[in-house]
């Protein structure tokens, strides 16, 4: 838990403090009885430094088998007490630590993000194979999918040369991006796809087996590589999680992904949120709570209008703003503890879900129980906990609620047709497979539909037949 479970110690069994296998097991058969699928997380970068394998890495003699499953290397310097290259951790400082003992002959071993999350070497077989197997336990157990943690990280250059960052004069958070250099040696190698490709071959003798890279590697037209050829199914559109409130920058990210991926004989994808960036309500509010709900919902409507698949971040669907009033004791992220402070980090948007209840934790935990949620709710949530939005017609939930109830039912949003309907500036509005349309206002003014439009679901009422600014609506084609 030194980085919120991303530093795994064990691939094949669940952490004491969320339960057991056998938990696991019910969970995925319960949820398969109500016809949800179980998609889990897989972190193929680096493990915990408490992992078996990293111990014996540390036991052993460099050179050694234990230790090529990693990546060691000897320090620079007469002393050898230089790291071996110039590579930042996404975390706040060098990407190496020396192993610990005494004498000149000690190594160092790369972690591109907390020290105790040792890289893992991907030129090993041993650390393919046993990945091919980490998957296959799994899909034994049942489970339907795998988001990729890291995904782009996975292959090194070789050499592992200078990056040269006293050139590039990168801001901290850029140093998780690869497109400032054009052959970075440890982001989005042309390599990692050779890995995807088996991994693909594997599930797909599972049966229906999904997978969603989390790789953020620039323009859109790169991701069309991870799904081409026998890749991977997905990846998260971080271009368009990241685009701004802006109807002319949207567009051209929703166009560019459309003509990318169906060049790619693929599905486009959106998503607005993660547990890494700031949440969507904040993002796009300016300052104004209200102003960003408003935008977060039509925002909503927006993505999942639009044709593919669409990953909904847990907390927007009900609206949930960033909390931004911690104590520094308070904070978890090892990106503000490695930065001294400098670096606020990613816990706001990591705050566990309010459920019920007028008081935190809101039914996350249940009553009586040894220990609080790991971040700590805002009192003010006692407005969004599931229980209150659901009794609400007009809540942000429900508004989720009825859109994918559409979204499923609707003979307009079950194909990948897509074509742009004429609209003033500032308004997104186009139409599904010739049956339905969106319409998604940006600007200041109401936006009038057609006098014969039947509203399926919209983020706000559309008095007079218009979409007020800051809104979003469906509506059934004539």
């Amino acid at each position: 838990m030194v980085d919120a479970g991303y530093d795994v110690a064990d691939h094949r069994a669940v952490d004491p403090l969320f339960g057991t296998l056998g938990d696991a097991d019910r969970l995925i058969a319960d949820a398969h009885a109500q016809g949800l699928r179980v998609m889990i997380d897989v972190v193929p970068n680096h493990t915990s430094d408490l992992h078996p394998w990293f111990r014996a890495a540390l036991a052993a003699a460099p050179g050694s088998p234990e230790r090529a499953r990693y990546l060691f290397r000897d320090g620079r310097g007469p002393h050898g007490d230089l790291p071996p290259n110039d590579w930042r951790s996404v975390f706040g400082g060098p990407a190496w630590t020396r192993e610990p003992g005494d004498g000149d002959e000690r190594q160092w071993y790369l972690h591109l993000f907390a020290p105790e999350q040792p890289d893992l070497d991907w030129s090993d077989p041993e650390v393919r194979d046993d990945f091919l197997g980490v998957l296959g336990f799994w899909l034994d157990r049942g489970v339907d999918g795998f988001r990729v943690d890291v995904a782009h990280g996975l292959v090194k250059a070789e050499g592992l040369p200078d990056i040269g960052y006293d050139r590039l004069s990168l801001a901290p958070h850029e140093v998780a991006l690869p497109w400032h250099h054009d052959d970075h040696p440890h982001w989005d190698r042309a390599e990692l796809h050779e890995v995807f490709r088996t991994w693909r071959k594997l599930a797909d003798a599972h049966g229906e087996v999904v997978f969603v890279a989390e790789a953020e590697v620039g323009p859109i037209e790169r991701y069309v590589e991870w799904v081409a050829g026998g890749g991977l199914q997905s990846t998260f559109n971080f271009p368009f999680l990241k685009c701004p409130w802006d109807a002319a920058a949207l567009r051209e990210v929703v166009d560019r992904t459309v003509r990318a991926f169906a060049s790619a004989g693929a599905a486009p994808n959106w998503v607005l949120g993660n547990h890494d960036v700031t949440r969507v309500t904040t993002r796009n509010g300016g300052g104004d709570p209200a102003r960003g709900l408003r935008r977060a919902r039509a925002a909503a409507l927006l993505m999942l209008g639009l044709p593919g698949g669409a990953y909904l971040y847990q907390g927007d669907e009900l609206g949930l703003e960033e909390v931004e009033h911690f104590r520094p004791e308070e904070r978890r992220d090892p990106i503000f503890l490695r930065s001294g402070g400098a670096v606020t980090g990613r816990d706001g948007c990591r705050v566990p879900l309010p459920w019920s209840g007028d008081a935190p934790p809101f039914g996350f935990s249940p009553p009586g129980a040894h220990t609080a949620p790991w971040l700590r709710q805002p009192p003010g949530w006692r407005a969004f906990t599931a229980e209150a939005q659901r009794r609400d017609p007009a809540s942000t939930l429900c508004l989720h609620r009825d859109a994918l109830a559409v979204r499923r039912s609707h003979e307009g949003f079950r194909g990948e047709g897509f074509a742009w309907l004429d609209g003033p500036p500032g308004v997104l509005h186009f139409a599904r497979d010739g049956q339905a349309a969106v319409a998604v206002n940006l600007s200041g003014e109401p936006f009038a539909l057609p006098p014969d439009a039947t509203v399926l679901v919209s983020s706000a009422p559309c008095a007079g037949g218009a979409v007020p600014p800051d809104g979003a609506a469906w509506y059934e084609l004539q």
